[in-house]
């Protein structure tokens, strides 16, 4: 074989895996834009919330119908808040790489992307599970893209307001077991929405520098100093940790669920503490790491303990 015929077929080899290697990379910035670490604490919420309130027996298929639309919507309203906020991630060192503000995406296709996914979960959810989950998830979509994301721009309270749609996931798995709201409901929604002011405070006192570029109003940018956000992560700490116990007055979890709430929340508190002393981003990162730890540890002891 002769080194003129010899050339095109490398080409013929490597025209394959260069297409192989752009469906590959497209495929992972979609991915990426739904951001899979947080859908993924949104599920277990989520079915934390189905598991404490289905009745004795747990109806499997409608856990996985639940599972199904939450998981769709989830990924298609975090996708659409890249989408409006592709302006403020391309001015953030840690965002700058994200799909649209590398230009790796069209913006339009993340925004028809972001729709289509949550059109089909809130659809999913309404047809297949039922009405009341549907409401609630809408609920969820409409305060965080409309209410929350755009105040990031205008007030610090949009921390607090941002904690009402981060806190639903375990109200729409409790309707989508029992078609209905209840008073423990709420209290699954109260846990989350506190838990939610430290996690929150701890990210932005770590990257306050970078949402002070990005123009955005967060508790540590008005008030540099940190002190404001330091008693606020202390006193919601203290909060959580007497909310926290509430599911056992409501016949939710028992006993082992009442001590793991005590000790994962003196955990939580004792680095927040720590922050209030020390007043380092590096206490800040350990509060951080604690409440990453406290949810998911606190909801499967409330499923292991399920009254």
């Amino acid at each position: 074989m002769s080194i003129t015929t010899a050339i095109p077929e490398k080409k013929d080899i490597a025209e394959p895996q260069s297409r192989t290697m752009v469906f590959v990379q497209r495929a992972s910035d979609y991915i990426e834009l739904t951001k899979p670490r947080l859908v993924l604490m949104i599920l277990i919420t989520t079915a934390a919330g189905f598991y404490l309130g289905s009745p004795t027996v747990v109806n499997w298929m409608q856990f996985l119908h639940t599972l199904i639309g939450a998981g769709l919507t989830a990924a298609g309203v975090l996708g659409l808040n890249q989408y409006l906020e592709r302006d403020i991630d391309a001015k953030m060192p840690r965002t700058q790489n994200r799909p649209i503000p590398a230009g790796r995406m069209c913006p339009m296709k993340a925004l028809f992307f972001g729709v289509f996914l949550t059109a089909c979960g809130m659809l999913y959810l309404t047809v297949l599970v039922n009405a009341m989950s549907g409401f609630v998830i809408s609920l969820i979509v409409v305060s965080y893209l409309f209410i929350y994301t755009p105040l990031k721009r205008k007030t610090s309270l949009c921390t607090l307001i941002g904690a009402v749609p981060g806190a639903l996931p375990p109200v729409v798995g409790w309707v989508a077991a029992q078609g209905k709201l209840s008073g423990p409901a709420w209290v699954l929604f109260a846990i989350l929405f506190l838990w939610q002011l430290p996690h929150s405070l701890a990210i932005a006192y770590v990257y306050r520098e970078d949402y002070a570029k990005a123009g955005l109003k967060l508790l540590p940018v008005i008030h540099p100093d940190g002190a404001s956000t330091r008693r606020q992560i202390v006193f919601n700490c203290v909060a959580l940790m007497g909310i926290g116990l509430l599911p056992v007055f409501f016949n939710i979890a028992g006993g082992l669920y009442f001590i793991a709430a005590l000790f994962i929340g003196g955990i939580f508190l004792l680095s927040g503490i720590y922050l209030h002393k020390s007043r380092s981003t590096k206490a800040a990162r350990y509060v951080l790491y604690a409440s990453l730890l406290y949810l998911p540890c606190l909801f499967i002891a409330m499923t292991i303990d399920k009254v």
